[in-house]
């Protein structure tokens, strides 16, 4: 599938921000599956300058400064994108446990990159409750690719996608008890409970093909990734029970939201503001 993709974000401030820094992650990866044909960003006042880098995790960043004084401020980013259907590795037969011990021990192809996500990140700590509530999915000898599967249909089924009702700082225990959030908390709570288990888990954030029978499209959306020795990294989506594929547009990972907050900065001035958030993602 090739898509034209457009995010626009939008800021209503209360009274003039005189200059802001923003660092925006919002150009989608090039990988072996998704071919990046062409991307820009611009905003409204027009930057005063900008420049790209790329992070520890690999992923594009485009830093932004606006120097004139202004009361409404806009980023629109846009990119053409080619997305080919994937390998599967889901009939993988190798145990978790094998799995986890694998990666712990570093000794094939891509372990080591994999090892780091096993340990706690800013938004998700492994903890007994998660590792409780992963335990069903982990039997003894279960193949990991079939546990993972499993521990997705579980999240979608026991949590209730419903926006606006928890924020970024909501901690993760809240969650889990309340069992409602947003693509963001899914993929939190699939990352915690993985780790928790021993296994490397990370933040995947992207987009969904707009008009798709899906949950979180029109906006930014996440999912997670674990770690297959042997076949590399498998993608998960539990917000909407399904493993991505020509649907999902990637921009980038992390170790959880943080890592990947598409976009983020500084104003001076201000006040309080008023965010609208726009995305599509159109089959060409």
């Amino acid at each position: 599938m090739r898509y034209r993709t457009r995010h626009e974000t939008r800021y209503h401030y209360a009274a003039p921000v005189s200059q802001c820094q923003s660092e925006l992650r919002l150009t989608p990866r090039s990988l072996p599956w998704q071919t990046v044909l062409g991307a820009a960003i611009e905003t409204t006042p027009k930057y005063a300058s900008i420049d790209t880098r790329t992070d520890y995790f690999g992923n594009s960043v485009t830093l932004v400064s606006i120097l004139e004084s202004h009361d409404d401020f806009s980023i629109v980013a846009t990119s053409s994108v080619e997305v080919e259907a994937r390998p599967s590795a889901l009939a993988s037969d190798m145990p978790w446990e094998v799995a986890r011990d694998e990666v712990v021990s570093g000794r094939s192809a891509g372990t080591l990159e994999a090892v780091e996500f096993v340990f706690d990140s800013p938004f998700v700590a492994s903890a007994p409750e998660l590792a409780a509530y992963a335990a069903p999915s982990f039997g003894a000898g279960r193949p990991l690719a079939s546990a993972v599967q499993d521990l997705l249909h579980r999240i979608h089924s026991d949590f209730t996608y419903k926006p606006t009702s928890t924020a970024i700082d909501t901690p993760l225990s809240e969650v889990l008890r309340r069992r409602h959030g947003v693509c963001q908390d899914f993929a939190h709570v699939m990352i915690g409970a993985l780790r928790s288990m021993g296994l490397p888990a990370r933040y995947v954030s992207g987009y969904l093909r707009s008009g798709a029978d899906y949950q979180g499209a029109e906006a930014s959306h996440a999912w997670v990734s674990t770690f297959l020795p042997g076949s590399g990294w498998l993608d998960f989506d539990p917000t909407n029970d399904v493993v991505p594929g020509t649907g999902h547009v990637t921009l980038g990972w992390g170790r959880d939201y943080g890592d990947v907050t598409p976009i983020k900065g500084i104003a001076i001035g201000g006040g309080a503001q008023k965010v609208d958030v726009e995305v599509r993602v159109e089959p060409v």
